[in-house]
């Protein structure tokens, strides 16, 4: 019994801690599921407001039309810069730091709009009049520092792809190098080839004519005769010699 009551305590645990990672992970994909969701209905909603400044910019006259045209500028430039570092990050992790900036800008940009869009509505022109150099300059200030950092990342992007290119195409001069090594290689056997063949021929050319001569063999045609085949040649010669010695006459009595 004790056995079986810890047993079912062990699978009660295992049950437990299981619901519980399953409630974590809901949790979870719930809470990124929230935040992409609060990301593209951000992106929709300035997409819209960026339409409606351009359009304002067309439609307006007077302060109006100005006021629209600076808070378009200023979406524009900080928008083009975070596209830029955000897709160049990945590859490059010091413009994380970079990131942290334009981060900063977009809280003192979000509050500059925000002043630009109670101006927008303000009614005394007078007021806009004199409000609106100020803010004016002060996007322009965060229009100039977004552009910066993105002309900044683009450069050191380029810089590295020009390295990179460098490197690759040195890498292939290199190979190229050695895959024709067997040009090199045959040519220097082929000379040795040559100076073998000239050397053996000058041998050949330098050696006795006589000795030559006396390596081929006596006969009619370059062929040997039956006596110099069978080893007779000398005691043949021996006895025409001998033959050929005149006898001795009878005395004279």
């Amino acid at each position: 019994m004790d056995v079986l009551a810890v047993m079912v305590g062990l699978a009660v645990l295992v049950g437990l801690a299981v619901a519980a990672l399953v409630v974590v992970g809901l949790v979870k994909a719930a809470r990124a599921v929230g935040e992409t969701m609060e990301r593209q209905e951000a992106k929709a909603r300035r997409a819209v407001e960026n339409v409606t400044l351009k359009a304002k910019t067309y439609a307006q006259t007077g302060p109006p039309k100005q006021i629209s045209a600076v808070r378009l500028d200023l979406r524009t430039s900080l928008t083009g810069t975070r596209q830029v570092l955000e897709g160049a990050v990945t590859q490059d992790g010091q413009l994380t730091e970079a990131l942290a900036l334009l981060a900063r800008l977009d809280a003192h940009a979000a509050e500059l709009d925000g002043e630009l869009r109670l101006l927008e509505r303000e009614p005394d022109v007078g007021r806009i009049a004199a409000k609106l150099p100020e803010l004016r300059e002060r996007a322009e200030r965060i229009t100039h520092s977004a552009e910066t950092m993105r002309w900044a990342a683009q450069d050191r992007m380029h810089r590295f792809a020009d390295d990179e290119l460098s490197r690759l195409s040195q890498e292939c001069e290199d190979e190229a190098g050695a895959l024709r090594h067997w040009d090199t290689a045959s040519g220097a056997s082929g000379a040795s080839g040559a100076a073998g063949a000239s050397g053996a021929s000058g041998a050949s050319s330098g050696a006795d004519p006589g000795a030559a001569r006396s390596a081929l063999p006596d006969g009619r045609g370059g062929r040997p005769s039956a006596e110099e085949l069978l080893g007779l040649s000398d005691p043949v010669a021996k006895l025409a010699q001998r033959l050929r010695k005149p006898t001795a006459g009878p005395s004279a009595g």
